[in-house]
């Protein structure tokens, strides 16, 4: 996991006043004893450690490249999704500009823990820098992050397919964790097929905009919100360009990792590799670490064995991958970020 993909909730932090909002106490505790356990299990492995180590001494010049070419591409489809909603707002960026934030934004995300709010305020910043729109703009940044969830939705089906009951298994627990809130949400949806469930939620929602200012103002900013998202394309079908796009960018991430394991000469589990590669975003979403460090590594590594391969080639070709597709990126990234940062001009990086 490159640490570039944000989901919706976590880019939805201070965007008004342009300010990440601060972790709490409980989420610095965890933080703290995630990165315990993962120096714990460093130390238990040492042995696998240095066996992964000279499995990446011998590694294959062809293709570490093709890896470094997958990562690169799924960067620019990312930014082309970007490039779309915005085109659909009626602003035009060229996609050399809109790839260089989002590499940018890519190494902000990684560079402290819950860095995904950090980035998220200064893409923010930079969209408004240049001329765009204040709804436009969250919008464009909310509609990248729903698209970003539904297209690794459809890698997890597909990896559940793929996978077999093995893979039914191993998805078993962390579903059934789920069950009461997708019961939950089941039932809201159901009742809001009745009128007088929807009158209900329609004068609770009206009451709390009366009693307080700010639920208000956060009401009328939802509002704008919606009207904005609608406005940008109606109907489904163009909005196919920009899923397939997002498709694109977890395909191409998904074949760096399978491009790593071939550098080593490792056989690629190809009936557990989407399904890993997607179970492993739901620790390293949580940025509990600077770009999930520690976090996405124990987790892939555990994955890869679980599906067949050696313990010592799964932590060999996961260090080669997160090297591929987020350390080499971030001097890249920071790069971008120091000169479109320092731009004085509104138009920014030339398009």
């Amino acid at each position: 996991m490159s640490g570039r993909r944000v989901s919706a909730a976590e880019r939805h932090a201070g965007w008004e006043a342009g300010r990440p909002a601060r972790p709490g106490l409980l989420w610095w505790l965890g933080a703290v004893l995630l990165a315990a356990a993962v120096a714990l299990v460093a130390v238990l492995s040492r042995r696998e450690l240095a066996q992964a180590y000279h499995l990446i001494a011998g590694v294959h010049a062809l293709p570490v490249a093709v890896a470094v070419g997958c990562e690169a591409l799924s960067f620019v489809c990312f930014a082309g999704v970007y490039r779309w909603l915005l085109a659909a707002g009626g602003v035009r960026w060229g996609l050399r500009r809109t790839t260089a934030v989002v590499v940018a934004a890519n190494s902000v995300a990684g560079a402290l823990p819950g860095g995904a709010a950090f980035s998220a305020a200064w893409v923010y910043r930079q969209l408004r820098r240049r001329g765009v729109e204040q709804v436009l703009a969250v919008a464009v940044l909310v509609m990248a992050g729903v698209l970003s969830a539904l297209g690794l939705t459809l890698v997890f089906v597909v990896g559940v397919a793929a996978a077999g009951p093995t893979g039914l298994r191993t998805v078993l627990l962390p579903l059934v964790a789920l069950l009461p809130v997708v019961g939950i949400v089941l039932a809201v949806l159901g009742a809001s097929r009745f009128a007088g469930f929807r009158a209900v939620v329609d004068r609770a929602w009206q009451r709390a905009g009366r009693r307080s200012r700010r639920v208000r103002l956060g009401q009328q900013a939802l509002a704008r919100l919606i009207e904005q998202a609608r406005d940008l394309q109606p109907g489904l079908r163009p909005w196919l360009r920009p899923f397939t796009l997002v498709l694109l960018n977890w395909g191409l991430d998904i074949a760096g990792l399978a491009a790593s394991l071939w550098a080593l000469n490792v056989g690629v589990p190809w009936h557990g590799l989407l399904l890993a590669y997607v179970l492993t975003q739901i620790p390293g979403s949580l940025r509990l670490t600077p770009g999930s460090l520690g976090v996405v590594e124990t987790s892939l590594s555990a994955l890869l064995v679980l599906y067949g391969l050696p313990s010592a080639s799964a932590i060999a070709a996961t260090l080669l991958y997160r090297a591929v597709s987020f350390w080499a990126v971030q001097p890249i990234g920071w790069a971008c970020w120091l000169t479109i940062t320092l731009q004085t001009s509104p138009a920014g990086p030339p398009g």
